[in-house]
């Protein structure tokens, strides 16, 4: 009996899907399929549901309530200060950026009409024409180069000012080109650009009580920590979209909490459940679910600079005493892959393969926490539901830590203030780490000695440099190289361990049309309010 092939995933129908949607012939998709390994009759069903997807017809109009999991009264509209999902969510509703990364991974132009360039370091960028913002001013260069600029403001404090500086010349050459010279070549600029954080603001703007953008809906309400709402933009630059008349975004931290206002009808959209109710989900036929597997992770950190995580042998320990399996079987019912410490997801092609996942030993990390003269210490772990699953993993821990005279503290902490409060500050902690599109964006944002968000204070002047080697190496198999080792650089010498790459499940409405898998994580990489619509 021909099956699919387990690694054939939601991106691949939705490759299928868009190549329907270019005019591929049944004898063309097939021929593909068969050659990634395929049967005929699972290719057949393959085709049959992608022709479905794309046979679904947008239907305008009606509003749709949208729950995420995580929110904060630090919530913000600022694209350049955005962390949280509810911000990104925003954020992708009322800008535009240059570029966006579609369902297969690829770059499209959004904002940007075309970004050309010879040598990788100096780029040529063109913008569309006749693009307003919500308040009717003509989208020029100057916001362009407004908005680029800000990320390398230190007093503006974006989240990716590591990754902006690599920008040293941004110049306006007239009202809809612009030039950007980049320290050393960079081919991934395109996909950098992508990033939620590169959405582009209007000139000069300072005050972000209100969002004024370019995008498909216009904020209409933002109580920070509470909800927003957007109303569909009439005079939208986008030849089709958006479908709703409005939408609103809230957060609801309590996974059941939030499953239930989905199942009551409350909500249409509920953001990230947990595996374990995605059974309860999946029994009931008004509701239907949408799994993403492109990186995210919650992951256990711990501060190289401070006790305990400076002791030599804790970390490493740490590492052995994590039982990935039963993280991945149990904890996540297999909506995950096992993953050995590092950021870079098999979704990545320069995953490196070779780094196989560390082997649950409870006796050889129970020498290394000896070793550390840490034995029988009580260690305060804190975790909260802000970080996806993170309680559970931390209990995971502490029986294990039990087992072999290990005094582990599971310190739950509110939802509320936690990424303000607790993450990057607690000695070890947890975090939830969206999924980037490049490994350097990723390296640039958690692990050069200079990145925002250094979960673990990791400092190494080698890895800085390979940074940077990799960015200007065009030559595809000296950076893959270079990105393997920084790979394992990251696995064995960071105080970030990472059990699993976690599947994003997206529970919704069986209403709701267009939702499709992102690269840039669940809800469509938090852009669905542009591209879903409401079924009669």
């Amino acid at each position: 009996m021909t099956k699919t092939p387990t690694n054939w995933t939601g991106r691949d129908d939705a490759m299928v899907e868009d190549m329907i949607r270019r005019g591929a012939t049944r004898r063309q998709l097939l021929k593909m399929l068969m050659a990634s390994g395929v049967g005929v009759a699972a290719g057949g069903s393959l085709l049959m549901r992608a022709g479905a997807a794309h046979a679904e017809t947008p239907v305008s109009g009606g509003h749709l309530r949208a729950a995420g999991w995580s929110s904060s009264t630090a919530d913000t509209l600022d694209p350049a200060k955005a962390s949280l999902s509810t911000d990104y969510v925003r954020c992708c509703a009322f800008y535009n950026r240059l570029t966006f990364l579609d369902e297969a991974g690829e770059v499209q132009m959004e904002l940007a009409e075309k970004i050309e360039t010879d040598d990788a370091k100096t780029w040529n960028v063109t913008l569309r024409s006749g693009v307003t913002f919500h308040d009717g001013k003509t989208l020029t260069s100057d916001d362009v180069l407004y908005s680029l600029n800000r990320h390398l403001d230190p007093a503006v404090g974006s989240k990716v000012n590591s990754i902006a500086k690599q920008m040293t010349e941004i110049t306006k050459v007239d009202d809809l080109n612009l030039r950007i010279v980049l320290d050393q070549a960079n081919a991934d600029l395109p996909a950098i650009l992508a990033l939620h954080h590169f959405l582009i603001i209007a000139d000069g703007t300072t005050d972000f009580a209100k969002a004024n953008g370019t995008g498909a809906f216009i904020c209409e309400t933002f109580e920070p920590g509470v909800r927003s709402v957007g109303k569909k933009n009439p005079d939208y630059w986008k030849a089709e979209g958006p479908y709703l008349d409005s939408f609103e975004f809230i957060a609801i931290s309590d996974d059941n909490a939030r499953v239930n206002a989905l199942l009551s009808g409350d909500i249409q959209l509920a953001a990230a459940i947990n595996p374990r109710s995605v059974r309860l989900v999946e029994s009931n036929n008004s509701v239907k679910t949408s799994v993403t597997t492109s990186g995210n992770y919650s992951n256990l950190n711990m501060r190289l600079d401070i006790d305990p995580g400076d002791k030599a042998g804790f970390v490493e320990g740490m590492k052995y005493l994590i039982n990935r399996e039963a993280i991945q079987k149990s904890l996540f019912r297999g909506l995950a892959e096992v993953a050995n410490d590092q950021p870079v997801s098999p979704a990545d092609r320069y995953h490196n393969p070779n780094l196989k996942a560390r082997e649950f030993d409870p006796e050889r990390a129970k020498a290394l926490f000896d070793k550390a003269g840490l034995l029988g210490t009580e260690i305060p772990i804190v975790a909260s539901d802000a970080a996806t699953s993170s309680v559970d993993m931390a209990t995971i821990v502490q029986q294990a830590g039990r087992d072999v005279g290990m005094n582990f503290k599971v310190e739950r902490v509110p939802s509320d203030g936690y990424w303000s409060n607790y993450w990057l500050k607690a000695p070890v902690h947890f975090g939830n780490i969206n999924p980037r599109p490049t490994p350097d964006i990723l390296f640039s944002l958690l692990y050069a000695s200079d990145a925002p968000w250094n979960e673990s204070h990791y400092k190494s002047d080698k890895f800085d440099a390979m940074l940077s080697e990799a960015r200007g190496a065009l030559d595809e198999d000296k950076r893959t190289s270079i990105y393997w080792e920084m790979q394992e650089m990251v696995a064995n010498e960071a105080g970030t361990a990472i059990p699993v790459y976690i599947s994003n499940v997206d529970a919704l409405s069986s209403k709701v049309g267009g939702l499709k898998p992102n690269p840039l994580g669940g809800m469509m990489g938090y852009a669905f309010a542009e591209y879903v619509w409401l079924k009669d």
